[in-house]
């Protein structure tokens, strides 16, 4: 097995006596889930252990206007939301364990909808996306409920929405990773036609599983949908990751890697717009 190793001071009375630290040379995947509107990590911690259990480092958060910031609910933007997704990428990457060209993303609503739109800001190996909503581009930085005030969403969504007119759907079509998309079979939320929008931008994916889940709503609000979901989830990562551990530690790979011209260009600038609890 490959080792890394580092030098390090060690303080004995105050003085330093030198060492070397000698460790496992590969890391291993990362995790980041990032949850839908009128959510919190709590829904995704069983499904994160289940996916720390396949031998990954995994992460969840809380998205500002959500659990202990409930208060800035009415104020929180996409693109606020934007950048807790990113810091929470960067806390992610930034572990000592986590192997930074094998990093995946797993959003469900608007969070699946802010994770593509991550993956032109990060290098991202995975995306998973559960019931992806869809937003207008225009308002950006505006509330993230006043979109369904001054938006005709439900509309704009039951309307195929071509690739290259929604920021979302660009980062998918731009995306060359592996990518899993979920559906509810009974969701009253997101319809077939946002689906499809999304399917259809993942042209260069280097892979695209689709499932639908029988019976399930937009929330999976049944335990049966929520198992199902779990299921889905921890097997496609479990074919991925097995590439991985035969390739070994490498350099991040250019196809999931945004341009270097973008990632320096959408670091400095903003995010995109969401959905409200049930009209995630």
């Amino acid at each position: 097995m490959a080792t890394r190793e580092e030098k390090i001071d060690i303080r004995v009375d105050s003085e330093p006596i030198q060492g070397t630290l000698v460790t496992p040379g590969t890391r291993i995947p990362g995790v980041l889930f990032v949850h839908g509107w009128g959510g919190c990590q709590e829904q995704y911690l069983a499904r994160a252990r289940e996916i720390a259990a396949l031998g990954c480092v995994c992460l969840t958060f809380d998205l500002r206007g959500h659990a202990g910031t409930q208060r800035q609910r009415e104020t929180v933007s996409r693109e606020s939301n934007l950048r807790d997704a990113l810091a929470a990428y960067d806390l992610l990457a930034g572990h000592p364990h986590v192997d930074r060209s094998a990093i995946a993303v797993v959003g469900s609503s608007y969070g699946g909808y802010l994770g593509a739109i991550l993956t032109t800001q990060r290098a991202v190996r995975w995306l998973a996306l559960r019931a992806p909503a869809l937003y207008i581009d225009t308002g950006w930085e505006l509330p993230k409920l006043q979109l369904h005030k001054d938006q005709d969403l439900r509309t704009y969504r039951r309307s195929f929405v071509p690739a290259d007119t929604n920021r979302a759907l660009r980062a998918c079509a731009d995306f060359q990773g592996d990518v899993l998309i979920v559906q509810s079979e009974r969701d009253d939320v997101i319809p077939h036609t946002v689906v499809t929008s999304y399917r259809e931008a993942c042209l260069k994916a280097r892979s695209l599983t689709y499932r639908c889940i029988e019976g399930a709503d937009h929330g999976l609000t049944d335990d049966t949908s929520q198992r199902a979901y779990t299921a889905l989830l921890t097997q496609w990562m479990g074919e991925m990751l097995p590439k991985v551990r035969r390739e070994g530690q490498g350099p991040v790979s250019a196809a999931t890697m945004a341009p270097a011209e973008r990632l320096a260009a959408e670091q400095t600038s903003a995010a995109e717009p969401e959905m409200p609890p049930k009209a995630s």
